[in-house]
Formats: C-alpha cells, structure tokens, sequence
C-alpha cells in the first residue's frame, strides 16, 4: 500500500486515479510515499525517509526544496503543458488589458452609481480618457517559447500581429509546434529593440531572477507594454517604477502582484489566475498523478526537474532501482553486486542528468531479498536504491 499526501486541494479527477486498493490517499499523512501539492511552500518542511517522490500539479517548482529532494533521492515531478492553455488565454486577455484600459474604464464606470438617468452621457462624455491602441499589426516579443509561449505566439500571430520569439534552450518538440509566422530572433537586444509588447514566460531560476531590468528596459521602446505570467521575481520592481516613471514601460500587466506593485501606478495586478481554471486543474492533477503512479510501481521516471528521463517497459520479474553519481565504473559494482547474489540481468537502462545517472535493472528473479538493498547502498557513490517486487 503506498501513501500519498497532498498538501493542497488536489482536482478529484486525478486523485481518483489512485486505486484505493494499492494507495491510501490524505492531507494528514505521517511517512508517506509521495507528496502532491500546488503551491504550498516546502522550503523549511521536515522530508521524512519514507518520501520517493514529490509531483507539483503544474510547471513551477520554486515552492520545492529541489537540492534537498535530490540529496535525499526524491525525484522530483512536474506538469509542463498541463495548464499550458489556461495561462495562454490569461496572457492574450493581459494583451488586450495592457492595450485599452479595459481595467480603469470598468472601475471609472462604477464610480457612476448614483446618477441615474444621467449615466449614459456622463459614459459618452468620459470614455475618451480610456482610449487605447489595437494590437492588429504591433510587434510582440516572446521571451522563452517552451509550452506556454508557443501557444501566446501562435495565438499572437492569429490576431494579426507580428510575433517575433527568443529562446536559446529552444528545444525540436516545440520548435515543430511554432507557427511559420513567428520570426526567431538569435539575441535579447534585437528582440527587445522592436517590441511594442514584451511577454516573458521562462521559469524563474537563480539564473533568471530579476531577468528584466534596467539593462533589459534600455534596450526597450519607448511606451512598452510588459506582460509577465510566469513569476514575479523575473521583472526588478525596482527597475520597473524608473522605467514606467520615465515612460518607457506604458503597462505592466503581472499575475503575481506584491506590495510593491500593488502601489505602482500604470501596473495592472491579477491574482495569479493564470492556472485557475477548471480544466487546468484538471489536467494538472492528472498528469501529476499518473507520473507519481508510473514511478512508484514501475520506477520509470518523466517530467523530473531533477531526474534524468527514464523509461522502460516491465516484465514479469523483479526490478532495482538504483541512483547515483555519476562517475566512471558505477554500473560494473552494480553488476559486480547482483552477480554475486546469483541474480541475472535480464535488461537495463541507464539515463544520465548533469551529476546523477539512473537505473532501472530487471532480473530473473521475482522476489528480491532486501538485504541486496544494503549491498548496493554500501557502493560509495550510490545515494538511492528501491526493489520493486513482482507481482
């Protein structure tokens, strides 16, 4: 029986993909299995020794302590392009927000209560100080073209503007996804230089943290409009107000408002509802679970941030495995281990990542002996082993 906790409100849809004859499923669960969560912060949380794995029901993952779960051997899952979609169309309404004052004119609108018949006029009269520009043939600067900021410029590009993207991590999955209309541009600066909109959806990193600043806002036009529904820290607050006080940034439309932009002016703050919609949590919750099902009963490993990608199908035997550094003769002393229990290999994968490799080892045995657990983890170098029984 496997535990799972989820430290947030997890859609039902997913959570139902755990049969409850091989999962028992809380929020109040000691030792547990694995973790599922959204947001709730890690970072200071107790990892109890029984822990194998934590899934983050969506794309962001600084809410988990990630150093911390690889030295201990958890790996790490999230849900890239699960709610790829809902972020989309919240980026398309930002455009359209940062471009007709749609925003201010609704609340100017309100003050109106009270005046009765006179309401109409005084609308006709004081509508002109909402007017904005029509996004039909302006340029927009994508920052980062992963699953999100394929879809806004694809999305782009079918409202009729001129869509031109950045993004040296690029990889061929999405590239084959992106519209021949999407001009690529090799360099920040050319990118920023022509844009009349600017969207950053790239993950926030130490790397990335304050990405937009006042070196990036120099490279800008005069009167941009910014939208960020990535992460906050990614745009200097500090930068941002001399930027938008000396007119170079017109609007800036973010989804995770703080104290600091909530008192800026021409700053247009969403509660981060980027995700917030029924079917991204939906999809979130079940992708989150199905990659926390195929790992704890099978060991195959996809979308780890901090695992390499490993798969592999399972047979009717036994199957180890095994995480370690990667350094030279690792699979030798594995090997070495096994055959001097009699155990045979019948197939193995090895996947590497950086610093870490992982194997998923299947022998010709069904019952392993937990003893060759011990073994193995006494190999300098190894730092996380499991058995996975046959049925």
């Amino acid at each position: 029986m496997f535990k799972i906790q989820t430290l947030n409100k997890i859609d039902a849809e997913g959570l139902t993909l755990f049969p409850l004859s091989k999962y028992e499923i809380t929020s109040e669960l000691p030792n547990p299995d694995a973790i599922v969560l959204r947001s709730f912060e890690m970072h200071g949380m107790e990892l109890p020794d029984s822990l194998k794995a934590v899934a983050r029901a969506g794309a962001g993952v600084n809410n988990i302590p990630i150093d911390k779960c690889t030295e201990k051997g958890i790996v790490v899952f999230n849900t890239p392009g699960a709610n790829a979609n809902g972020v989309k169309e919240l980026v398309i309404a930002g455009l359209l927000l940062s471009s007709r004052n749609i925003a201010g004119g609704v609340e100017w609108a309100k003050t109106l209560i009270g005046q009765g018949d006179q309401v109409p006029a005084l609308i006709e009269k004081g509508k002109n100080n909402f007017a904005g520009n029509e996004i039909q043939g302006k340029t927009l600067a994508v920052i980062g073209l992963g699953a999100i900021g394929v879809l806004v410029a694809n999305a782009a590009t079918a409202l009729g503007m001129r869509v031109i993207g950045y993004d040296p991590y690029m990889t061929v999955k999405q590239a084959l996804k992106l519209s021949r209309e999407v001009t690529w541009v090799e360099g920040i600066q050319p990118l920023l230089s022509q844009a009349d909109y600017v969207t950053i959806n790239i993950p926030q990193t130490a790397e990335t943290k304050g990405y937009l600043n006042k070196e990036k806002f120099k490279m800008m036009k005069k009167g941009v409009r910014i939208l960020n529904f990535a992460r906050g820290g990614l745009v200097n607050n500090t930068d941002l107000a001399e930027a938008i006080a000396e007119g170079k940034v017109d609007c800036y439309v973010t989804d995770f408002p703080d104290e600091t932009t909530l008192k800026m002016d021409k700053v247009i703050s969403i509660p981060h509802l980027g995700a917030s919609t029924v079917e991204s949590e939906t999809n979130c919750a079940i992708m989150a679970v199905n990659q926390i099902k195929e790992f704890l009963e099978c060991g195959n490993i996809i979308n780890s941030v901090n695992f390499p990608e490993a798969q592999m199908e399972t047979h009717n035997e036994a199957r180890i495995l095994v995480a370690n550094q990667n350094v030279p003769n690792m699979v030798s002393q594995i090997s070495a281990v096994l055959a001097a229990e009699e155990i045979n290999i019948d197939q193995m994968l090895n996947k590497k990542r950086d610093n870490i490799a992982y194997n998923i080892i299947d022998v010709d045995k069904k019952v392993i002996d937990e003893s060759i657990r011990e073994k193995l983890m006494a190999i300098e170098g190894i730092f996380m082993v499991r058995i996975i029984q046959a049925e």
